[in-house]
C-alpha cells in the first residue's frame, strides 16, 4: 500500500515564560491509504499536538512548527501558503475535535454549519448544500434529520453533537480523516456506536483515519497499527495485534497492565504506571521515562535510548527494546 501520509522528523515548540515546551520532538510516522492508525499515550505526550500540527492548526504565538515535513500524497503541508492549506483542511483532510459541546458555534443552526463546508469546498448552490447537509446527518445515523436539520447546537445531546461533527468532518470525503478523542465526556454505550460508526465510514469510503486516544481499550478492534506516544516522542510504533501481545518497550507494557481486565478477581488493585510524565520544557538527558520505569539501568539515566528496528514494521525507543521484546515473547531477556 502506498503511504498517503508520511510525518517526518516533526518537531514543534511553545515558547513561554518557563521556557521552551518540546511538546513534538521529532516524530515520524506514515500512515497508508485506506489505513487506520492509532496514536495513543498519557495526557501531556504530545497526542494533540502532533496532528494539529500536520494541518497547521497550532496557535502562533506561542506555538511554532521548528523542524521537520508533512508529506500529504507526496505534498508538504508546512511548505504551502494558507490559501493553498485552506483547499486541503476540511476538503482532502478533515478532523473531528475532542469537544463537541465547544466546536460547533452555538448561536448558528446546525444546517448553516454543515452548508458552509460543501459550499466552500465542492462548489454547491444552497439547496444542494441544504439536502447533501441532511443527507449526512442520515449517514451518521441522526433520526428524523429533516426535521433535525435546522436545530440549534443545544437542542443536542452530546452524542449527537459528536455525530454532527463527524458529520461535517465527513462531508467532503475525506482522504484522510483525523479523529482526537472522539468518544470523550460521552458514555460507553455511545462511545461504541461513534467508534463503530467511524469504522463503517472507512470502510464504505476508503478514508484513512488517525486516531487519537489514551485509551488503548478503544483501539484493540478497528486499527491496523498503534503508535505509542511520550513526551513529545515516538516511544512504540507496531501493527496493532504485534503490539498487544509482545509489545517491546517499558512504558507500553505499562500502558497496557494499566487497561482494567474483567478477568481479575474482585477487589484486585488497578495497575498504575508510578509517577508522572516529565516536564516537557526541562527534559532530562537520558530516557524520559527513566524514573518510572522498572527496569532502569545507568545508562537509562544519562544517554538517550536509540529507536531499535525489532522487525520491518516495529520499533521501539529504549535501550533495552529487544530484551523486552524476548520477554513478551516468553523468552529471556
Amino acid at each position: 500500500m502506498a503511504n498517503l501520509l508520511e510525518v517526518k522528523n516533526l518537531k514543534t515548540q511553545f515558547f513561554t515564560q518557563d521556557g521552551v515546551v518540546h511538546a513534538v520532538n521529532g516524530i515520524t510516522y506514515a500512515v497508508n491509504a485506506g489505513e487506520t492508525v492509532a496514536i495513543v499515550g498519557e495526557s501531556g505526550s504530545g497526542k494533540s499536538v502532533g496532528v494539529m500540527s500536520l494541518i497547521r492548526l497550532i496557535p502562533q504565538p506561542p506555538g511554532k512548527i521548528v523542524d521537520g515535513e508533512v508529506l500529504f500524497d507526496g505534498q508538504d503541508l508546512l511548505k504551502l501558503s494558507e490559501e493553498e492549506l485552506r483547499h486541503i483542511r476540511g476538503n482532502r483532510i478533515a478532523m473531528i475535535f475532542q469537544d463537541p459541546m465547544t466546536s460547533l458555534n452555538p448561536f448558528l443552526k446546525i444546517s448553516t454549519q454543515l452548508m458552509e463546508v460543501t459550499r466552500l469546498h465542492l462548489g454547491h448552490s444552497k439547496e444542494k448544500a441544504y439536502k447533501h447537509a441532511i443527507d449526512m446527518l442520515r449517514t451518521v445515523g441522526i433520526p428524523a434529520p429533516e426535521k433535525r436539520i435546522d436545530n440549534y447546537p443545544h437542542e443536542f445531546s452530546g452524542g449527537m453533537r459528536q455525530r454532527v461533527m463527524i458529520a461535517m468532518a465527513l462531508s467532503c470525503e475525506p482522504e484522510l480523516l483525523i479523529a482526537d478523542e472522539p468518544t470523550t465526556a460521552l458514555d460507553v454505550t455511545i462511545q461504541a456506536q461513534i467508534l463503530e460508526l467511524i469504522k463503517d465510514l472507512r470502510k464504505d469510503l476508503g478514508t484513512s483515519v488517525i486516531l487519537i486516544t489514551h485509551d488503548l481499550g478503544v483501539v484493540a478492534g478497528m486499527t491496523d497499527k498503534i503508535i505509542v506516544m511520550y513526551a513529545g516522542k515516538v516511544f512504540e510504533a507496531a501493527p496493532t495485534r504485534e503490539l498487544f501481545s509482545t509489545p517491546a518497550n517499558p512504558y507500553t507494557k505499562g500502558v497496557l497492565k494499566s487497561v482494567p481486565d474483567p478477568a481479575h478477581e474482585e477487589g484486585t488493585p488497578l495497575y498504575q504506571i508510578p509517577g508522572l510524565p516529565p516536564d516537557v520544557a526541562h527534559l532530562p538527558p537520558g530516557c524520559p521515562f527513566e524514573e518510572r520505569c522498572e527496569r532502569s539501568k545507568d545508562i537509562c539515566k544519562t544517554e538517550f535510548p536509540p529507536f531499535v528496528q525489532i522487525n520491518e514494521n516495529h520499533h521501539s525507543l529504549c535501550h533495552f527494546a529487544k530484551e523486552v521484546y524476548a520477554e513478551s515473547q516468553g523468552g529471556e531477556a
